[in-house]
C-alpha cells in the first residue's frame, strides 16, 4: 500500500484552512464597509471597533458553518448509512474548544487594533481591513495550533 500524497494527509486540515478563508473575506469586506458606514453616524472608536466585529461574526459563523457542513457531511454517516453522532458530537467539542480560544484572541487582536487605528486618524474602512489582516495571522496560528491539540483531524477510522 502505497503512502497518500501530501493533499491526502491533510485534506482535512486544508479543507478546514479553505473554509476558514473563504468565510474569512466575507467578513473582511463586510467589515470594512460596516466600518466606513457607521463612522459616518458616530465618532466613538470603540464602539465601531466593536460594532465591525459583530458584523464580521454576523457573516463569519454562518458562512463557515454552512461550508464545513458541506466538507464533512458524509463524514458522520456510519457504514450502515445512519448517522454517527458520536464521531459527531466529539468533532463539535473539538471545533468548539479549537475556535473558542482562538475567537478570544482575534476579539482583542480585532479591537485593539482597530480602535489604536481609529484613534490615530487612520480611514475607518483602512483601519478595519488593516486590523483585520493582523488579527486573522493571529487567528490562523491559534486556530491550526489548537486544532493540532484536540486532535481535530486525527483519524477516527479504527
Amino acid at each position: 500500500m502505497s503512502k497518500p500524497g501530501f493533499y491526502g494527509k491533510y485534506r482535512d486540515a486544508i479543507k478546514f484552512n479553505r473554509n476558514i478563508v473563504i468565510a474569512g473575506l466575507g467578513a473582511f469586506l463586510t467589515g470594512a464597509l460596516f466600518s466606513q458606514l457607521y463612522a459616518r453616524y458616530d465618532e466613538n472608536s470603540l464602539a465601531n471597533s466593536a460594532a465591525t466585529l459583530a458584523a464580521e461574526y454576523a457573516v463569519y459563523i454562518p458562512a463557515f458553518a454552512l461550508l464545513f457542513y458541506i466538507d464533512n457531511r458524509s463524514k458522520y454517516v456510519d457504514a450502515a448509512g445512519r448517522k454517527d453522532s458520536k464521531r459527531l458530537k466529539g468533532d463539535l467539542k473539538k471545533l468548539l474548544a479549537s475556535f473558542s480560544v482562538s475567537e478570544v484572541i482575534f476579539s482583542a487582536v480585532k479591537i485593539g487594533a482597530q480602535y489604536q487605528l481609529l484613534q490615530s486618524g487612520t480611514e475607518a474602512y483602512a483601519a478595519s481591513m488593516a486590523a483585520s489582516t493582523l488579527a486573522w495571522a493571529v487567528f490562523f496560528v491559534a486556530i491550526n495550533l489548537m486544532a493540532r491539540a484536540t486532535r481535530l483531524f486525527r483519524s477516527n477510522k479504527t
